[in-house]
């Protein structure tokens, strides 16, 4: 059987398939990807780098890649079969969508022989391009093919018809050139004039005919190494368009480490700035407010003999001022987590933060079940901010929430809208508290939208993953 050897170009392995990458439970899914991009398919049996032994286990492999094209010229015999009939389908759909009916089956097809061609390359390669991408694509799309494994698989036959002719031709008449040749001496002896016309050479006599047989003996040798470099061409194909092609995968993991290093780096600011907020909060709030309460609790001690009435005063005093605190540590536990988001959901909790709006606010929500409180929580804060800003900066006369699930190529979503009628110009990064936001919402791998033409109001749209709630 043909065995593949690498291309030693780059690194054979770059990232341990037991690395852990850092980032927490999301590093975790990017070394599961890992996995898949940096596995082999098959461990690959060893053989010699160099050497007589090394030459001829090469060249005994080299004709199971002689023996794929076999196979290969029939799939490619099919796969414009599949075509024709696709392309008819296609310009057939305005005909009261009759060419639906040819377009499907033969994606389907296509899809079909990309999983046969799977096991023909592992078959007389020995190597596995592994399985397809998984379609994330809503059902209706892929009942019909539409969906990218499946189109993925069109391209690959559209291909495939081609190069499997064409790779079949050359190691076809190479092959039957070589064999013509070698019996050249025996073709000859049926020759009434011992002459063998080969091409425009005609051939004869003792030295014609052991040249023809020298000739004959190199192309033998040299078919199976060409088959091999061929084969290589129809794994490319297969890794590209039916499988996992581990150079993309290996990108999506340097992308992905990337984003993750990015995102930690942010959170950690954003949550560093939350403390810091939270404790000037504290110190210019309810602390100053105690202390206030002390020093005039400590002056209506002083006068509570010799002046009862001025000592009531005062307690009267400390007693609206611990109100004013208590307010006062209302707010500030509001912009942590509120008890009414752990309570009644997120849902509640942006209806509670629409009433003390001082701009009038209209929620707009579907949803109909709880999400997980770090989810919850990041839209809480996320609204928050966002009304907040509406109320410091937009000169707003009214704005919009609105909650729901979105279903999206990524799986379902916490969609998240917040629009105003203000004065626009808002930008990520410009002192707005849309940094912040931008921070917290790709801590979760969520996405923050913002358009705010000046003088026409802004919309934030906010997508956040949806997991299921776990159990305290």
């Amino acid at each position: 059987m043909l065995t593949l050897t690498p291309s030693t170009d780059g690194p054979r392995d770059p990232v341990p398939a037991d690395a852990v990458l850092p980032g927490g439970p999301a590093g975790s899914d990017a070394r599961r990807s890992g996995d898949l991009a940096t596995k082999p398919a098959r461990d690959l049996t060893p053989r010699p780098a160099s050497g007589v032994v090394g030459w001829v286990a090469r060249w005994i492999d080299g004709w199971w890649a002689v023996a794929l094209r076999g196979p290969s010229a029939l799939m490619s015999v099919l796969t414009i079969t599949l075509l024709a009939l696709a392309t008819v389908g296609f310009f057939s759909i305005p005909a009261a969508g009759v060419g639906l009916l040819m377009l499907v089956p033969a994606i389907w097809g296509f899809w079909g022989l990309g999983r046969l061609e799977r096991h023909v390359l592992r078959a007389f390669t020995g190597t596995d391009i592994g399985p397809p991408a998984p379609g994330t694509t809503v059902r209706w799309r892929r009942a019909l093919g539409l969906d990218q494994p499946r189109l993925q698989a069109v391209g690959w036959g559209a291909l495939q018809g081609l190069w499997g002719l064409l790779a079949g031709a050359i190691v076809l008449g190479l092959l039957t050139q070589a064999v013509s040749l070698v019996i050249v001496p025996f073709i000859a002896t049926a020759a009434p004039d011992g002459a063998v016309r080969i091409w425009l050479t005609t051939v004869q006599g003792p030295v014609g005919y052991a040249a023809a047989v020298l000739v004959g003996l190199a192309l033998l040798v040299l078919v199976p190494f060409l088959a091999r470099g061929l084969a290589m061409v129809d794994v490319a194909l297969g890794r590209w368009l039916l499988g996992v092609d581990p150079q993309r995968q290996l990108r999506e993991m340097s992308q992905r480490v990337d984003t993750l290093t990015t995102t930690r780096e942010e959170t950690i600011d954003s949550v560093e700035a939350e403390r810091r907020r939270i404790e000037r909060d504290l110190h210019d709030g309810p602390q100053q407010r105690l202390v206030s309460i002390a020093m005039t609790l400590g002056l209506a001690q002083t006068q509570l003999d010799r002046d009862p009435e001025a000592a009531r005063a005062l307690l009267d005093e400390a007693h609206a001022a611990s109100k004013e605190a208590i307010t006062e540590m209302r707010q500030v536990a509001r912009g942590i987590v509120p008890p009414i988001l752990a309570d009644r959901g997120l849902d509640a909790a942006v209806s509670a933060l629409a009433d003390r709006s001082p701009v009038p606010v209209t929620v707009n929500s579907r949803l109909h079940e709880r999400l997980d409180p770090t989810i919850e929580a990041i839209a809480y804060f996320c609204v928050s901010e966002s009304l907040t800003n509406i109320a410091k900066h937009a000169g707003a006369r009214r704005a919009t929430v609105d909650l729901g699930l979105a279903r999206t190529l990524q799986g379902d979503r916490l969609a998240i809208t917040v629009t105003d009628d203000g004065a626009g110009g808002a930008v990520v990064g410009a002192g707005s508290g849309l940094t912040g936001l931008k921070q917290r919402v790709a801590s979760v791998d969520g996405d923050l939208h913002v358009h705010s033409p000046v003088g026409g109001g802004t919309t934030v749209a906010i997508t956040l993953p949806v997991r299921g709630r776990r159990n305290a």
